[in-house]
């Protein structure tokens, strides 16, 4: 009994070193930095904002005027973003205590990638989604849920799930080309549509399923609202009214103005001009819509000081992302103003 015992006791004393971890050489080592000669800076405040945009979250208004305040000298510059302007991300922040009387619309718009496009905030049933107003096409279309999520990227989406008053038109589709040759495409609703307080209920809302990479790297601008004329809707099988051609009957004077200025906010304005926003008087210039444009007689063209003469042809005032002036109806009076030295050129439009 006691060989036993005592063989036990041994057994416990060797134990613990044959638990005990294998002894372990300590050292140290050095791991050289080297800097990257091609590092572009991080602005802190606007990756935050594009983060709240990418998931639809409610933006502090501490972080949108952090954008109004900042100083030109100290703004990032557009090496840093690429394809991005300051002024592009004021655009989520909308103003709804500031808004005009019914029957009137103002909504900003805000030069974007050097100026190249005008980006405006509207809301689709509720949900807010940053569009360029364009006069040379008809389709109010804007990305939505239905997209692959790596094309939305950095954008806001409309959800037609979201929205109270959304109704889908069954078998209608759209699918567009512009002559820069981007495109979307995909299914068709009706919504509310509000732009800066002029509002269409039951308005043709097309809900992108697929767009061009051109589009999906822009993300200040979320979708195109056309200001033509619906024979150049491409919804099918039936094409659908425009938003002006919608809310053209409820505005105070049947007509839209156009301000759009150089490396500064402009507007829109539906139902109003304002008079403070030229300095000659009304030119009147017949308007042939029947194509669906804004077609004028023109015989020339001016840049700057120098004036052109051309022999009498039709001209088309528009451009994608970057609307010019219209109106609906037969004759368009056009008073355009450029002021070299403020370096902004004001179009303004009635009838």
């Amino acid at each position: 009994m006691s060989f036993f015992f005592m063989r036990f006791i041994l057994i416990l004393l060797w134990a613990p070193s044959l638990l005990a971890a294998p002894s372990v050489r300590k050292r140290s080592f050095k791991v050289e930095r080297v800097k990257n000669p091609n590092f572009k800076r991080y602005d802190g405040p606007r990756e935050l904002l594009k983060t709240y945009r990418k998931y639809r979250m409610p933006i502090p208004q501490e972080l949108l005027d952090s954008f109004d305040d900042q100083p030109e000298d100290g703004a990032p510059s557009d090496d840093a973003h690429p394809g991005a302007s300051p002024q592009a991300f004021k655009l989520t922040h909308v103003d709804t205590t500031a808004r005009p009387v019914a029957a009137v619309g103002l909504v900003a718009a805000t030069p974007a990638n050097g100026g190249i496009e005008y980006i405006s905030p509207i809301e689709i049933g509720g949900q807010i989604v940053n569009v360029a107003l364009d006069s040379g096409s008809a389709d109010l279309w804007v990305f939505s849920t239905q997209l692959p999520a790596s094309s939305r990227a950095g954008h806001r989406t409309y959800d037609h799930f979201l929205s109270p008053t959304f109704k889908q038109l069954p078998g209608a589709n759209f699918s567009i080309l512009y002559g820069d040759g981007t495109s979307a495409s995909g299914n068709v609703g009706t919504d509310t549509v509000d732009v800066g307080g002029a509002v269409v209920a039951n308005q043709a809302v097309q809900m992108a399923t697929a767009v061009s990479p051109e589009f999906v790297t822009d993300t200040n601008v979320d979708g195109l609202l056309g200001l033509a004329f619906s024979q150049l809707s491409t919804v099918k099988p039936t094409k659908q009214s425009t938003f002006f051609e919608n809310v053209m009957p409820s505005l105070a004077q049947p007509l839209f103005t156009v301000d759009l200025r150089k490396d500064t906010t402009g507007a829109y304005e539906f139902g109003r001009i304002d008079a403070s926003k030229f300095v000659r008087a009304l030119s009147w210039i017949p308007a042939d819509t029947k194509r669906g444009f804004w077609q004028v007689s023109s015989t020339g063209f001016g840049v700057g000081s120098t004036w052109t003469q051309v022999p009498a042809a039709q001209a088309i005032p528009c451009g994608r992302r970057e609307a010019e002036p219209g109106r609906w109806g037969d004759d368009v009076p056009v008073q355009q103003h450029a002021s070299e030295s403020a370096g902004r050129c004001r179009r303004c439009v009635h009838c």
